[in-house]
């Protein structure tokens, strides 16, 4: 029986709803992805939790308890015996959804201070790499999003275009560039309209591939004139929420 008397805590925040914040924890293919080829959970009390690092470090430890989506709890040590014995730790994650995302918080107990501080920097790396792979999954349509972002601007009729904005924005939408200072859904369209009666055939196309990084995506674009020459280029940065949707644009044009 071990006495678990040092404790490490860390709270993040991951853009993501709760329930999608779990799988990682219950699905084997998506528990590998954060921490390596070979890991593998079985996420039932009694369940093996496998951890293989890239560098082939092993640890092992078994489901405690676990209640989707909210908690789980699992024993947590080293394959080879050392630093950790085999069940000589106690790792406890819980889930709280919040405006944005869900908050994630960890609990790690160890018998020995020092083992403990070994650990602080592992799950501060860890949990980051956490958040890029879930993050990865819930803005995996990124590309899609800001094409019809673009494509918006062109869209002739009002109601077609706040259809079209509804399905990749969410109603506080913001919108900030040289010519915009713009909250909400219902002025982002009107913006949109006016442009096209002020700079009539004027489009808006994506430069290549989108930069994703836990909810910002940068895009590159150009304005390109009725002509099809370009006229302006530049570079969006799309602040994205938890269900995929846009929740603030800022446009920069380049010198």
């Amino acid at each position: 029986m071990h006495v678990f008397s040092q404790c490490l805590e860390r709270t993040v925040t991951i853009g993501a709803s709760r329930e999608t914040v779990f799988r990682f924890f219950t699905d084997s293919a998506r528990w590998a992805s954060w921490w390596g080829t070979g890991s593998s959970i079985d996420a039932r009390v009694g369940g093996e939790v496998k951890v293989r690092h890239p560098n082939r470090v092993e640890f092992l430890g078994v489901v405690q308890e676990i209640t989707v989506p909210e908690k789980i709890v699992f024993t947590y040590g080293d394959a080879g015996g050392s630093p950790i014995p085999r069940d000589g730790s106690l790792v406890t994650i819980r889930l709280e959804a919040i405006e944005g995302g869900t908050r994630l918080s960890l609990t790690h107990e160890f018998a020995e201070e020092s083992v403990r501080d070994l650990y602080v920097q592992g799950w501060r790396f860890q949990l980051s790499l956490f958040g890029n792979v879930v993050a990865n999954e819930v803005q995996a349509g990124a590309a899609g999003v800001v094409d019809a972002w673009y494509g918006a601007w062109v869209v002739a009729d009002s109601g077609e275009r706040m259809r079209a904005l509804e399905g990749i924005a969410s109603a506080r939408v913001r919108f900030r560039d040289r010519f915009s200072l713009l909250d909400g859904l219902e002025e982002v369209n009107a913006h949109m309209g006016a442009s096209q009666r002020f700079v009539p055939g004027v489009r808006l196309e994506r430069r290549g591939s989108v930069r994703h990084c836990q909810g910002t995506v940068l895009s590159d674009w150009v304005a390109l004139g009725q002509d099809g020459k370009e006229l302006v280029t530049g570079t969006s940065v799309f602040s994205m929420g938890p269900e995929g949707k846009i929740n603030a644009v800022t446009g920069v044009t380049n010198p």
